[in-house]
């Protein structure tokens, strides 16, 4: 039995599904901006479509990206960056997890309401479990980190230093970006959601352009939107 079509029964084109929900997710922009932006290309949606769109697709273009990317995350076990920011959900504060690889890639993201060795043992756990274990992990003092290492036997894979955790506190600056526009979030289930899938978006696009020369860099990009344009094509 042929799986069913996610796109069937929509009266949208698959396309301007694509484009919305990129939209919403990669830039900084409001569920109001994207219909704005719409609207000037002839696309005439409700900002309500858009937020249904975004938890109706957002979720399986994520998961067909980190699919399409397994071979390439191999290379992620080398170094992971690890580190807590804070969120505000409904005003009270939580803490989102994220391990980055040494080149950047978001590799997992995890909310939990305490910053303690049991929320840091699950995520590592979680993490690990998803892409392996890495050969060296960078946090910063946080006592959790090296209590819940020592608990998995990791505890002389761990390394802490001044300076030495800035790739994990950059990378946090497209989700605070993203945060802001979104104006927080309203419950822990929608901002691990969106943070699951704000991060494999952002892996996808994020092309490091000042790595690149310019003709390079054009290339990579034509080349993820092509890819993302074929998502649940099939």
């Amino acid at each position: 039995m042929s799986k069913a079509h996610p796109f069937k029964g929509f009266h949208s084109s698959p396309e301007i599904i694509r484009l919305a929900v990129m939209l919403y997710v990669r830039f900084p922009l409001s569920l109001r901006n994207v219909e704005d932006l719409l609207h000037e290309r002839g696309v005439e949606i409700s900002h309500e479509t858009v937020r249904f769109w975004w938890h109706r697709f957002g979720p399986m273009f994520a998961s067909e990206i980190r699919k399409r990317r397994i071979e390439r995350l191999q290379s992620s076990r080398w170094r992971w960056h690890l580190d807590e920011m804070f969120v505000k959900v409904n005003g009270e504060r939580h803490y989102l997890w994220r391990a980055v690889d040494h080149e950047g890639e978001v590799l997992e993201s995890f909310v939990t309401k305490t910053r303690d060795k049991k929320a840091a043992l699950k995520f590592l756990k979680k993490a690990m479990r998803k892409h392996g274990c890495p050969d060296a992990f960078v946090t910063d003092l946080l006592r959790s980190y090296g209590a819940a290492l020592k608990d998995i036997g990791l505890a002389n894979r761990q390394e802490t230093g001044h300076w030495a955790n800035n790739r994990a506190e950059n990378s946090h600056l497209p989700f605070r970006r993203r945060e802001r526009a979104m104006l927080r979030f309203r419950r822990m289930r929608s901002l691990q959601k969106f943070a699951a899938v704000h991060s494999s978006v952002h892996n996808h696009f994020n092309q490091e352009r000042h790595l690149y020369s310019r003709e390079n860099f054009k290339l990579n990009r034509a080349t993820a939107l092509a890819e993302w344009r074929q998502l649940c094509s099939a």
